[in-house]
């Protein structure tokens, strides 16, 4: 069997840390009870883990309560449940939302749901770093707006979006704002307060988490009220019924609590090593552009394209390295990125596009490595061209 190639693909997903991995295997055994069970010690001691990881994940948001943090199977059930829950609740007050046109499939594709159904949906350009205008929010927003929907930095380019000016405009306006949390948190700090959020979501599998497990922060003062989405048990306050996955929410608390005691010196190291690459093409390989914002991004990221060079031709060729064209949620579909035509880029520079993401457990070597496994690649198809 081959050996498996660097993994360079951490916006897609990450792996288990051994820590939060420990942490998880008792509840798989002997404390494999339902949070929901009350009678019993079995059920205590599954809500009383929940809890602690409920804690935690509202500790490192800046949560007034974690009663304020409800558990979902991702950030994409979390997404749907902020958009659709809001735009119910809030039926009778309007029908607008705005969003912006690099956000993630599961916010743009419920936007859209609902637009099909007869709501209104303003959609913002960004500019050619991938920022959203404060200014532009400000414009979009009607007497009729329910929510305003903007991610905290983007899953493709690594974009931090200026979520802070952004919240003022909404508090202004009296509009929810929701954003998609789901690269940042763990990696980034995060203040609910500052940002002014009614709504936000998050996500364990990419903070080195076990997949099937996110949350939604859902703000109780000023009060937000969501029209749930899933019915059958009225848990986790009545927003989001089912069976709590109890080592998954297990580990989304531990994967948290690692992430933010380490978070400094990760965020450095990860931007040393990300540096380290794009000064490497640079160097060696002429015709490259970084796309997104210089500075204002994920210190693990690293969206690239190179002039005469297809990305999915160049993937064939980087066969020692696990990176990607764009999101894991939209590999289903033949369509260029989204995020890179809302740049304004030429169509030969989206078809290009390469994102790379580094991660915890990469080290220089491999970087190196990496860097030999595009100056080959890009220079073989350039050759064959």
């Amino acid at each position: 069997m081959s050996a498996l190639p660097i993994y360079l693909d951490h916006h897609s997903t990450t792996p288990v840390d051994p820590r939060v991995l420990e942490a998880m295997l008792p509840f798989y055994r002997g404390d494999f009870g339902n949070a929901a069970s009350r009678s019993h010690a079995y059920g205590w001691r599954a809500e009383t883990a929940v809890e602690m990881a409920r804690e935690e994940i509202a500790r490192a948001l800046g949560a007034a309560k974690p009663a304020e943090i409800v558990f979902t199977s991702g950030a994409t059930e979390a997404n749907n449940l902020a958009i659709l829950g809001a735009a119910d609740a809030l039926a009778e007050r309007g029908d607008h939302l705005v969003t912006s046109a690099i956000e993630h499939p599961s916010v743009l594709d419920p936007c859209r749901f609902l637009e099909s159904r007869g709501k209104r949906l303003t959609v913002l350009p960004v500019d050619a770093d991938g920022r959203v205008d404060p200014a532009a929010v400000a414009e979009a927003i009607t007497e009729r707006t329910v929510l305003v929907s903007i991610m905290l930095a983007n899953n493709e380019i690594g974009v931090i979006e200026p979520l802070a000016e952004i919240g003022r405009v909404c508090a202004e306006r009296g509009v929810w704002l929701h954003t998609d949390a789901t690269q940042v948190l763990g990696k980034l700090p995060i203040d609910l307060g500052e940002l002014g959020v009614a709504l936000l979501s998050a996500s364990a599998h990419k903070l080195y988490g076990p997949k099937g497990v996110g949350c939604l922060y859902v703000r109780r003062r000023p009060r937000v009220r969501l029209t749930p989405q899933l019915h059958g048990g009225g848990h986790e306050r009545g927003l989001r019924s089912g069976t709590l996955p109890v080592p998954l929410v297990v580990g989304f608390g531990e994967a948290v609590r690692i992430a933010v005691a380490e978070q400094q010196a990760e965020a450095k190291r990860v931007a040393e090593l990300r540096d380290r690459l794009w000064r490497r093409i640079q160097a060696e390989i002429p015709g490259a552009h970084r796309n997104g914002h210089p500075t204002e991004c994920l210190a693990g990221n690293l969206h690239v394209s190179f002039d005469g060079v297809d990305a999915d031709g160049l993937l064939a060729e980087l066969t020692e390295l696990a990176v990607s064209t764009g999101s894991a949620c939209s590999s289903a579909t033949p369509e260029p990125s989204h995020v890179l035509r809302a740049l304004g880029h030429s169509e030969s520079r989206v078809r290009g596009g390469l994102r790379i993401g580094i991660g915890r457990f990469n080290t220089p070597e491999e970087i190196d490595r990496a860097g030999d496994a595009l100056v080959r690649g890009v220079g073989r198809l350039r050759e064959a061209a």
